[in-house]
């Protein structure tokens, strides 16, 4: 498989050890960067990692930085990606079955290495079940292209079956 990574300055070291933790597994790696402690913005770094696995030239993307907030938002503002904020193995299941997210992001400074390369064995070797999320998978991508309120009607159709009693959760 192929894997882009991304991280910020303050956890490059973590990211060069996810990188031979990742190719030591038979994995090919994209370092989006960056590549050393000179301050930077995780910005760039999380939307460059998120743009190799939308021009289909990685499977997936694995993005980090200090708490891994803020290189998620990164990630998940890129057409096309779901990207899972973890740190716990559950999530990151339940991500790829149900939501087929598609990068992994996480805090370098909030979690130890053995979770590290717990969330990305899972990432990495839980496939996609299409199931009843496909369509939710569908209408999280269409909220992608939304610029304005004008398309609220988008989901009119859910919340009038919503009221007529038709969804019992």
């Amino acid at each position: 498989m192929i894997i882009a990574v991304g991280c910020d300055h303050i956890v490059t070291e973590i990211k060069d050890d996810l990188k031979k933790l990742l190719e030591s597994k038979g994995h090919q790696v994209l370092d989006a960067g960056t590549y050393d402690k000179e301050r930077t913005h995780y910005p760039i770094y999380g939307r460059k990692a998120a743009h190799l696995v939308t021009e289909n030239k990685a499977d997936r993307a694995i993005v980090l930085c200090g708490t891994g907030v803020g290189i998620s938002n990164a990630a998940n503002k890129v057409n096309g990606i779901r990207c899972v904020l973890a740190s716990d193995p559950v999530l990151v299941q339940y991500a790829r079955k149900n939501l087929d997210a598609n990068v992994l992001a996480f805090g370098g400074r909030v979690i130890g290495p053995g979770v590290i390369e717990d969330l990305v064995d899972v990432f990495l070797e839980t496939p996609f079940e299409e199931n009843k999320h496909t369509d939710l998978i569908r209408q999280i991508d269409q909220l992608r292209f939304e610029t304005d309120l004008s398309h609220s009607e988008l989901f009119d159709p859910f919340l009038n079956d919503w009221e007529a009693g038709i969804y019992h959760d």
